[in-house]
């Protein structure tokens, strides 16, 4: 019986592997004057195919599955992110009183001067810019990760918990910082989109670009990229150096637990870690975005190191913290969704895990 066209490629690239492998797993000469029986050489290529084959993902499917990752994430989490960021930039307007952020009176004001609807505010270019944001994201820190092993000359799963955890935090960083740098005139029309409240100034994503360029140039469409870029980095380090470490232990002590769980769990757990170290960094990124929004005046005019002395004069150390607790309610759902849509995504996405089905 002829063997089929794809069993005879996937026993060249197979045996190749087998090659490869040979001279690390075993101590003998590849040499050996050892004779295998008939039948014997084909198993052995045949075996390890099985436990290989479903880490195998092509780039576009790696592309899409981080990318619908971030898009579904934000979108369940959206109404938070909005109430985050009209409490970071609570401090802005002239009038402000300083209180205590009330996630109910918030949520409740919303409701009833905008409407239901309101909550999604912004969400359209939230969209928009989590696509390329959260592909470009999850397909760059595998990359980064890969040259970082190879650079360290690490191989397979041969690294000790510290090494790991370095190369997780050089790989997330490199990252969110690519990923942002490629998207931030994006970003920075949701914070303004997203922060309005009864005054409608940007009408749309579209709108709000060419209006910015007008206003206040092309250089104002990047307005706060460096303190962005200072906080991302950050963030998105620990979450996948967090994220990664805490799943790998995880799967070592319950490999029967469910893997969706265990993606939501520990992605909760790292979105929390990232928010608390970095939350500071990213309140003064929102306010830096934010400045001269709407032809109003510039507040913070001191650079980010003014900035930063400005709102601990004028509105206390925790002025820095100011929306961390719907921070929290936010990420604890956002960034668990996020690892676990990933996860089911790049599973569903790779190649015959639709056969037999």
């Amino acid at each position: 019986m002829q063997p089929h066209a794809g069993e005879t490629q996937l026993a060249g690239v197979v045996g190749g592997a087998h090659r490869a492998l040979a001279g690390a797993i075993d101590d003998r000469p590849s040499s050996s004057n050892e004779v295998s029986p008939p039948g014997a050489m084909q198993e052995a290529q045949v075996r390890p195919v099985v436990v290989r084959a479903p880490s195998q993902i092509s780039t576009a499917s790696q592309l899409l599955a981080g990318g619908i990752a971030g898009a579904f994430s934000k979108t369940c989490t959206a109404p938070l992110a909005r109430l985050t960021i009209l409490f970071q930039v609570q401090g802005m307007r002239a009038d402000a009183i300083m209180t205590s952020p009330s996630i109910l009176k918030e949520a409740t004001r919303i409701f009833r001067e905008e409407g239901f609807r309101a909550f999604w505010k912004g969400n359209g270019v939230t969209i928009v810019h989590r696509l390329p944001y959260s592909s470009i994201n999850f397909f760059a820190y595998e990359q980064y990760k890969m040259y970082f092993r190879r650079m360290m000359g690490i191989e397979g799963n041969q690294e000790s918990l510290g090494v790991g955890m370095g190369t997780r935090l050089l790989a997330g960083g490199g990252a969110g910082i690519t990923a942002a740098s490629l998207t931030y005139p994006l970003d920075l029309v949701r914070t303004r989109l997203a922060a309005q409240t009864k005054e409608m100034y940007y009408r749309g994503i579209t709108h709000a670009l060419m209006t910015i360029t007008r206003d206040e140039g092309y250089r104002g469409l990047y307005k706060g990229m460096g303190t962005t870029l200072m906080g991302v980095g950050p963030n998105i380090a620990i979450n996948f150096c967090v994220y990664e470490t805490l799943k790998s232990m995880w799967v070592a002590r319950r490999p029967d637990m469910s893997p969706a769980l265990v993606s939501l769990a520990c992605g909760s757990f790292a979105g929390i870690c990232s928010s608390t170290a970095t939350f500071p960094i990213d309140l003064v990124r929102r306010r830096m975005q934010l400045e001269g929004a709407g032809g109003k005046a510039k507040i913070y005019t001191s650079g980010l190191s003014g900035t930063f002395k400005e709102i601990i004069a004028k509105e206390g150390i925790f002025g820095l913290y100011r929306g961390i607790l719907p921070e929290y309610y936010k990420v604890i759902p956002s960034v668990g969704i996020v690892f676990m849509t990933y996860e089911f995504m790049k599973r569903i996405l790779r190649p015959g895990a639709w056969e037999g089905l």
